[in-house]
């Protein structure tokens, strides 16, 4: 069950006591609102879905390196700001949070002196216009446990654009459901028995970026492994007859279930302007985190 707003504040004000700096702490440095007087309603909305999206990134980002179990908490995209970062007193991210805190007061001041209306939930249609998928497609990928045959096909039907989520059906026989994602591809809901990776992914990826966070097996509380992994290669590329933004990753870690323990490696390829997972390539011992999937073709809406 979601944790009230309110809630969350409370909670992690009481994790990040001690001799963190909290972000309510952080002052802002200032930003001037005139920057963005020639920006439409459009722009300034998207510019505060990128500060938000960057806060909620450094916020994952310290949580993995300090430990305060923010994730836990759910914290997210335009769930509320400012959050409580467990920052360091003088470190870079305090740096950071102040110059995203300055950005986002100029934006949101912009936005009222040209009497911006309420931003809706759904994507703009010309962020749209500019992904690589379109809603009502279908993308067939193809299977193969541990690199062998036989194939088989696993496929996501693009059901909405939203600003801080996409939403996939998965239309497979033995596992129908919900799969969402964040903009950067971090995966927040998928059928029992998928597997999906949560907070590893970034936007904007770089060549050399180094990343942090957790596979999954939906469904299976005991089946996680950690991993890191390391941007290798960035640029166009064209796959099924889309043209793509490709980012490859290698990724190596620790799978587990229970006590068991077990090395997981791979890489994992996604596009840069949407996060659709383009190929997955993981070796693992342990059932379930061992598989090959491979963007085939997409087919048309409907």
């Amino acid at each position: 069950m979601p944790i009230p707003s309110r809630l969350r504040v409370a909670l992690l004000a009481a994790l990040l006591g001690g001799c963190a700096t909290r972000a309510v702490d952080v002052q802002p440095l200032p930003a001037n609102p005139s920057d963005f007087a020639s920006w439409s309603c459009e722009r300034i909305d998207d510019e505060l879905d990128t500060v938000q999206q960057r806060a909620a990134e450094m916020a994952y980002s310290v949580d993995e390196r300090v430990g305060n179990n923010i994730v836990a908490l759910g914290l997210g995209l335009v769930i509320f700001w400012p959050a409580m970062l467990a920052m360091r007193p003088d470190g870079p991210e305090a740096a950071e949070l102040a110059r995203l805190k300055g950005r986002f007061e100029a934006l949101r001041t912009a936005s009222s002196l040209q009497h911006c209306p309420p931003v809706g939930d759904e994507l703009s249609p010309r962020r749209t216009a500019v992904l690589p998928v379109q809603v009502g497609e279908r993308l067939v990928y193809e299977d193969r446990v541990g690199g062998r045959p036989p194939s088989s096909e696993w496929s996501l039907r693009v059901i909405a654009f939203r600003r801080d989520e996409f939403e996939f059906r998965v239309e497979q026989p033995e596992a129908r459901g919900a799969w969402r994602q964040d903009l950067a591809g971090n995966v927040s809901t998928a059928p029992p028995g998928s597997l999906y990776w949560a907070h590893l992914l970034r936007r904007d990826l770089e060549l050399g970026q180094v990343l942090a966070g957790e596979m999954l097996l939906a469904g299976d509380p005991l089946a996680r492994a950690r991993v890191r992994g390391q941007v290798v290669a960035v640029g166009p590329q064209t796959l099924a007859g889309r043209r793509f933004d490709v980012a490859v990753i290698d990724l190596f870690g620790d799978a587990q279930r229970g006590d068991s323990s077990t090395r997981l490696e791979g890489a994992i390829v996604v596009d840069r302007a949407s996060g659709v997972l383009l190929r997955l390539e993981l070796r693992s011992s342990l059932p379930g985190f061992d598989l090959q999937r491979r963007l085939s073709r997409v087919e048309s809406a409907p």
